[in-house]
């Protein structure tokens, strides 16, 4: 897949509220965004400020993702990435977790770790990460409440080390680590 990356500034706010608006985002806290709460968003500085870059995600001119990097003033950024339904299962989430890596790494110097996390039932994203290079960490039980209260999933936290990027390796967390 051919994808190239493209900031997001802010006079992309009504193309960001379109893509947020027009199609569902099934694992996010809100599966479906209502425009007036997308405005609001924006407004907040969610997608452009100190602490947070977004980039749209583009291939063959159409933008088919969005990828918000959050907290880049700490040592552990987070990220959220959302890939349009017709371009989901086709590389793109591979692709931009690699880019977003990659990127973090070399223009945050201060960066030891990326983490992200995902609900307990959203395999592709879980193989994604296993992939990139990404160990899981946590497994959060019952942490993911949905939005209409009626479930409640269980969320996991998956994270790459600067040192593991650096050698290509991957350090598993000592999981026997509890005292006797």
């Amino acid at each position: 897949m051919d994808l190239t990356y493209r900031a997001y500034t802010p006079a992309d706010a009504a193309d960001l509220v379109t893509f947020l608006t027009t199609d569902t985002w099934p694992f996010h806290g809100s599966p479906v965004v209502d425009p007036d709460r997308a405005r609001q968003w924006i407004a907040e500085g969610r997608y452009c400020n100190d602490g947070n870059r977004t980039f749209w995600l583009t291939a063959g001119g159409e933008d088919i993702g969005l990828l918000r990097l959050m907290d880049l003033g700490d040592s552990t950024p987070v990220f959220d990435l959302r890939i349009r339904t017709a371009h989901r299962g086709r590389g793109a989430g591979a692709h931009a977790l690699a880019w977003l890596t990659r990127y973090l790494f070399t223009e945050f110097p201060g960066i030891r770790r990326i983490e992200g996390t995902t609900r307990r039932d959203n395999t592709a994203m879980r193989r994604t990460f296993l992939r990139c290079g990404y160990v899981k960490e946590a497994h959060y039980r019952d942490g993911w409440p949905s939005v209409d209260g009626t479930a409640v999933h269980d969320a996991v936290g998956y994270a790459v080390l600067r040192r593991d990027w650096l050698t290509g390796t991957t350090t598993l967390p000592a999981w026997d680590d509890e005292p006797s």
